[in-house]
């Protein structure tokens, strides 16, 4: 009777063990897996136009202050702008510019456009902007936010321009 349970316990063990190599395989539990859609593509969305989205459509966007790859946001920064990282070679859908990779001080392998780092706000839903334009400070480092567009937006001016004509607005997070 010993002997049944133990084999039966070994079987349902195996059995488990067999699901979640094939959950693995699938790209299904959690999307850690590697997945052949688009890292970043390009989405028309409403009064902000066309602009550069992640792989679940929420907006992307760029630091005026991160360039040539130099991270800024780091520590609490983090808790409001989630970079946008990949495991290997990030990949682009209609887009005009070059994505690429830069490592971040945690190891991280954030994805870049044009050279800026990219992040997602998290207060944003899928198909939502409401980052553009965004003042805040963290740990004594200044940002302003753009949503990541795939071309500059030319004014009437004639010079180029990431935002929208909307008002920017300023905010302070308490405890940071």
């Amino acid at each position: 009777m010993k002997r049944l349970l133990i084999l039966g316990v070994m079987g349902v063990a195996a059995l488990g063990l067999g699901i979640a190599i094939a959950v693995a395989a699938t790209g299904s539990g959690g999307g850690k897996a590697k997945s052949s859609r688009a890292t970043v593509s390009v989405k028309s969305m409403g009064d902000a136009g066309k602009v550069l989205v992640d792989a679940k459509g929420r907006a992307l966007y760029r630091s005026d202050q991160e360039r040539n790859g130099m991270v800024l946001c780091t520590g609490a920064c983090l808790s409001f702008w989630e970079p946008l990282t990949v495991r290997g070679t990030p990949k682009g859908a209609s887009l005009p510019g070059k994505l690429a990779v830069v490592k971040r001080p945690d190891g991280g392998r954030q994805v870049t456009y044009r050279g800026r780092l990219l992040y997602t706000f998290k207060l944003d839903k899928p198909g939502q902007v409401t980052g553009d334009g965004f003042k805040d400070a963290f740990g004594g480092q200044k940002f302003t936010w753009r949503v990541a567009r795939p071309t500059a937006v030319k004014s009437s001016s004639g010079s180029a321009s990431a935002g929208t004509g909307a008002s920017t607005p300023s905010y302070s997070y308490p405890g940071y």
